[in-house]
């Protein structure tokens, strides 16, 4: 027979780990750092921490150029990506070979390093100098906002009022 009991709030949190059921925001700052000493200092105090969640708001791209590409760097790190990719397969197929385990490993290293600079730089061909420099990017949040389940709500907010620099969520 079928119960129509709900389930207990162990299955709920483990079959839905990053959400709360009714969340309310207690604070909202501009580092991460700062919202996770929050947290801290609520756990240091015997909170239940369980009970909240820190989300990144108002989500930007950022992009950090590091070079120009040139046919040269281009070549350059395919022919390291190659040499890195031969050393792994004559690794591993020297392990199955009769002969020279050495001379395998070289000669994947050899085809790696031809195969990894002919393959960048026909991928640098392709762009046909709309993308000439290199970069690295990340998703970033501006405002980190922590979140906390409706029933310990007042128990948080009297917490964080007397931690030093910590203030309540002023967008509330």
């Amino acid at each position: 027979m079928a119960s129509n009991t709900a389930p207990s709030t162990g299955a709920r949190k483990t079959a839905r780990p990053l959400a709360l059921e009714y969340p309310q925001s207690l604070a909202v700052y501009d580092q991460y750092a700062q919202a996770q000493q929050a947290v801290d200092q609520l756990s240091d105090r015997g909170f239940p921490v369980e009970n909240c969640m820190i989300v990144g708001t108002e989500l930007k791209q950022v992009e950090r150029i590091t070079g120009r590409l040139t046919n040269v760097r281009v070549a350059a790190a395919g022919a390291l990506s190659g040499l890195w990719l031969g050393l792994f397969v004559g690794l591993v197929v020297s392990l199955f070979a009769a002969e020279s385990g050495l001379a395998t490993i070289l000669s994947t290293m050899l085809f790696g390093v031809l195969f990894g600079v002919i393959w960048a730089l026909a991928g640098y061909a392709m762009t046909r100098g709309r993308r000439d420099f290199s970069s690295v990017s990340a998703v970033m949040a501006t405002r980190y906002e922590v979140l906390v389940e409706h029933k310990h709500l007042d128990s948080a907010q009297g917490l964080l009022a007397d931690l030093p620099g910590a203030g309540p969520n002023p967008f509330a």
